[in-house]
């Protein structure tokens, strides 16, 4: 599908006379509901537990029985029947169920996670139980008090999480309790990322003039962080002519190709023009924020996805948790993270018609700015928990959404 036309709109937030370089800025909360929704999340597969973590649910995910499957004891003790003193009849292990049936007066010894013994009303602790010559005294509990009941967690059936669950350690787990050996998941999108600049060193203190690169040994990390895997990270110079769009068009096996620098409007500035080449459809043409506003993101012919970040690296990783993470949620099959609203200290420059990200660090009444957030630096985003998007009408202490890591 052809590209829409350019439209000659001036960004609201910029001054100055329209040209057909300008653009209308995307709001920045709009940004990221665009890059989600436009994505189709990529096919399912099932996957063994032990290769799970970090994928995401494909489907919902069911108890295949009651949990637990049996009434259980909750606490080391004694499993009685009526009032006391009781006399103990034998002992109850875990994965040992004891064979008899408790009559009213009667005990068996139990131990955490031990089926309850038939004629059993509840499990007296160890601590607060004597033993004197296999009669046990104590108070009366409860009917019930120390047991855990068949289906208390989860009946057969129950959903225990739904469909777009990010899976972790705890829903290994879980699902590994409710009798699942492998689990429908969606894997990780494939990214490969092109570091484009004929300025960059790539190791060592570059001379006067020349730039050391940080975004080719950022991306991996923030890729795998959002939760896509890099196929490859290749650096491409901006000379000759169209080495980003050969290069884009290597990697026929990514589902998501992010091109650092060249989304600007300089000579050297190739990513546009390219794309509206090769057919692409714009779903966010530059952002109105800061920094990072000439981001974009396309939609290539063949369902494949270009991610563009400015040059500078701050500004590319405030682009890449822009469009990137919600991009590659969506590809997931995952909501689009809520940003949670807290209070945000500090001083930080806003601009009408925009929004601001700052890295921020936490603090007992909210966060705080952290200092070095300008577009070309990371010190704050390196020593920073997570970044505010601080609105034009934003002051000192007022309330902004935070992206945390991952989102």
């Amino acid at each position: 599908m052809p590209p829409p036309p350019v439209s000659a709109v001036t960004d609201p937030s910029s001054s100055g006379t329209d040209t057909p370089t300008r653009r209308r800025a995307v709001p920045w909360h709009e940004a990221r509901v665009r890059a989600h929704r436009a994505a189709q999340p990529v096919p399912p597969r099932r996957s063994p537990l032990s290769d799970t973590t970090g994928l995401t649910l494909a489907d919902d995910l069911l108890a295949l029985g009651p949990h637990p499957a049996f009434d259980t004891a909750a606490m080391d003790g004694y499993a009685v029947s009526g009032a006391p003193p009781w006399t103990v009849r034998g002992t109850a292990r875990a994965g040992t169920a004891w064979p008899g049936i408790l009559a009213p007066g009667e005990c068996v010894r139990i131990s955490t996670g031990s089926p309850l013994p038939v004629g059993a009303d509840a499990v007296v602790p160890l601590e607060v139980a004597t033993d004197v010559g296999g009669h046990v005294f104590g108070a009366a509990p409860p009917e019930g008090h120390h047991v855990r009941r068949t289906g208390e967690d989860a009946a057969a059936g129950d959903r225990l999480a739904p469909a777009g669950t990010r899976i972790g350690p705890a829903l290994v787990g879980l699902a590994a309790a409710a009798g699942h050996d492998w689990l429908p998941v969606r894997p990780r999108p494939r990214v490969a990322a092109l570091v484009t600049g004929d300025e960059l060193e790539h190791s060592g203190t570059p001379e006067p003039g020349r730039v050391r690169d940080a975004l080719g040994p950022l991306l991996p990390g923030l890729v795998a962080e959002l939760g896509g895997e890099t196929l490859a990270l290749d650096h491409v110079p901006d000379r000759p002519h169209g080495g980003p769009a050969r290069a884009i068009q290597a990697y026929d096996e990514a589902d998501v190709v992010v091109v650092t620098g060249s989304t600007s409007v300089g000579t050297t500035d190739q990513l546009r023009g390219l794309l509206a080449d090769a057919g692409a459809r714009m779903v966010v043409d530059t952002v109105a924020c800061r920094p990072g506003h000439p981001m974009l993101l396309a939609e290539l012919p063949e369902r494949r996805w270009v991610v563009g970040l400015p040059g500078n690296p701050y500004a590319a990783l405030v682009s890449a948790r822009t469009l990137l993470g919600p991009l590659l949620a969506g590809l997931s099959g995952r909501p689009l993270p809520r940003l949670p609203r807290v209070p945000v200290h500090g001083a930080a420059r806003v601009s009408p018609g925009r929004t601001r990200l700052v890295p921020v660090a936490w603090s007992d009444d909210g966060c705080r700015i952290a200092p070095g957030h300008g577009a070309a630096f990371l010190r704050g985003a390196a020593v920073g928990d997570a970044l505010a998007a601080i609105g034009p009408d934003w002051e000192d202490g007022g309330l902004a959404p935070v992206l945390l890591p991952r989102t």
